[in-house]
């Protein structure tokens, strides 16, 4: 039976993705949690779509008051309908872990950053953005495909799950600042990194190891998605 569209609400069982390149990397990597694809008339590469959905027995809808209804971009020509799922992190490899983030944009950005630095398990401390919005998965270009994630209740639970993974806490505050060759990468570690609004608080300081990253003082920090980045970049490289 063919679901019926609606605009998208955090407590639904399933999600879309909305645009053809991010419904594409959908497609490709999890073609079994695809319920349905629907293409507006005005897409021009319809036969590359629907090819890919019918290699994999996925139903394909030529149809575009669908778009009309969930209140899509008017560039936007494809969309995804896919099953929600509840992945895991890993126990063997390195995390990042968010703290109560709450910028779908951000979230997904910080996605799209670990995928391309091979970092496929992302924590998140609740309450957070919801990582299911298609806004989110949009601002991820699809790697939300490609890594791990999990939600945890609180920090606590987090550190009770993986007590073997060295936390490194970034923080504006803390007395070791990251340069290239100041630390010593663990097999396994954490990235940890506060909200976009407060960051961690003065707690996590004594958790691990705190870490901060230079900056000058025109401004008051960086962006978190930025942060991450750096943060990332400088435990992979």
């Amino acid at each position: 039976m063919k679901k019926i569209v609606r605009p998208y609400k955090k407590d639904f069982d399933y999600s879309y993705t909305s645009g053809a390149s991010v419904t594409i990397e959908l497609l490709k990597t999890n073609p079994g949690s695809v319920e349905s694809v629907y293409i507006h008339s005005a897409f021009t590469q319809q036969e590359k779509i629907e090819s890919i959905c019918i290699a994999n027995k996925i139903p394909c809808f030529l149809n575009d008051s669908v778009f009309k209804r969930i209140n899509q971009k008017e560039n936007t020509y494809v969309l995804g309908v896919f099953k929600k799922t509840k992945p895991k992190i890993a126990a063997d490899e390195p995390h990042v872990v968010l703290v109560n983030p709450s910028d779908m944009g951000n979230l997904g950005t910080i996605i799209r950053t670990l995928a391309g630095f091979n970092i496929c398990n992302l924590g998140i401390i609740n309450p957070a953005a919801d990582i299911w919005n298609p806004k989110t998965i949009r601002a991820s270009m699809g790697s939300i495909f490609h890594i791990n994630f999990q939600h945890f209740d609180n920090f606590e639970e987090y550190l009770k799950a993986f007590p073997k993974h060295h936390k490194y806490t970034f923080m504006l505050d803390a007395d070791l600042e990251l340069y290239p060759g100041t630390i010593t990468r663990p097999p396994l570690f954490s990235l940890i990194f506060g909200n976009e609004a407060t960051g961690l608080d003065g707690a996590y300081k004594d958790i691990g190891t705190a870490v901060k990253i230079p900056q000058s003082m025109l401004i008051d920090s960086l962006n978190l998605s930025t942060a991450v980045a750096v943060g990332v970049f400088s435990f992979t490289s």
